[in-house]
């Protein structure tokens, strides 16, 4: 398989009109193989119906609309929107919607691309996308807090932030426990920074998350759970008792009293807790 020349993409974007916008965050992936890798990861199908965030030229796009029963790619660059639908118009699978793809659920996109009578309709779906590297947490959030979850994520971002999601204790972290709360991630492969154009400053990795059905936390108010979680995190490398004082308002005494209740000593950090300890912690603190 031919790998295309990335300076190519330059010359076909420069034709048009078009240049990658640094506001977008926008680095194009062109490379068969290593979009191939992409869709086998998210094990892409003909029962499947996909949701693409940000694709950009519609390298990636092409690849899911071979395999998949239904594509729909939400964009935000109204340019890369006409060019998007010129070029795909050839397949009768593929949607191109203009947007923010955090200014709906996942299901309203669905709906919008006419995939189901209304957005309670709408089927299950994977998510398939080369995040923009500066949004990539809040998609993350966006899309795993929806109402209608998809089954399957794989993404891919900056390597760093790869590892900032599959991160254990004691290196544990906010995004970590976001991340892990709802789905069991896994880092499947890096992509070297020089695949990209423009080339970024740092490589990426491919993650797939397999969302959860169900968490099997005990927390009923989600909210409060990571309000509590965002307590732990506000005042990096602070003792629990005073970070989570500090961040809920609580007097330390009270907060000393939950841990204990909690078995965590109260002079743990916040990197070092487990899921299940953040649970715990949850309910000895639900009624404060």
């Amino acid at each position: 398989m031919t790998v295309p020349n990335l300076m190519s993409i330059k010359t076909t974007l420069a034709a048009r009109g078009l240049r990658p916008r640094k506001k977008w965050g926008q680095h194009f992936l062109p490379d068969p193989r290593i979009l191939s890798s992409i869709a086998d990861a998210a094990q892409v199908t003909r029962d499947d119906t996909v949701l693409e965030i940000g694709p950009g030229l519609g390298h990636l796009t092409r690849i899911l609309a071979q395999r998949a029963a239904h594509v729909v790619a939400v964009e935000v660059d109204a340019d890369l929107v006409a060019k998007l639908r010129a070029d795909l118009a050839d397949a009768s699978n593929v949607v191109i919607l203009h947007g923010d793809v955090l200014e709906a659920e996942p299901n309203e996109w669905l709906a919008k691309a006419g995939l189901g009578a209304d957005t309670r309709s709408a089927p299950p779906y994977k998510i398939v996308a080369n995040l923009p590297y500066y949004i990539t947490s809040a998609i993350l959030r966006h899309v795993l807090e929806a109402k209608q979850k998809p089954r399957v994520i794989v993404v891919t971002v900056q390597r760093e932030v790869a590892q900032r999601i599959v991160a254990q204790p004691p290196e544990m972290n906010l995004l970590a426990v976001s991340v892990q709360f709802f789905a069991q991630p896994r880092v499947l492969r890096t992509i070297a920074a020089g695949a990209f154009y423009p080339r970024p400053q740092v490589d990426s990795a491919v993650v797939r998350l397999d969302v959860f059905a169900q968490s099997s936390l005990d927390t009923a108010d989600t909210a409060r759970f990571f309000a509590i979680i965002r307590a732990g995190f506000g005042a990096r490398r602070k003792q629990l008792r005073n970070a989570l004082a500090h961040g809920l308002g609580l007097n330390v005494s009270l907060v000393v009293d939950a841990l204990v209740r909690a078995h965590i000593d109260p002079a743990r950090r916040a990197e070092t807790l487990t899921l299940d300890e953040w649970a715990r912690l949850y309910r000895a603190l639900e009624f404060r």
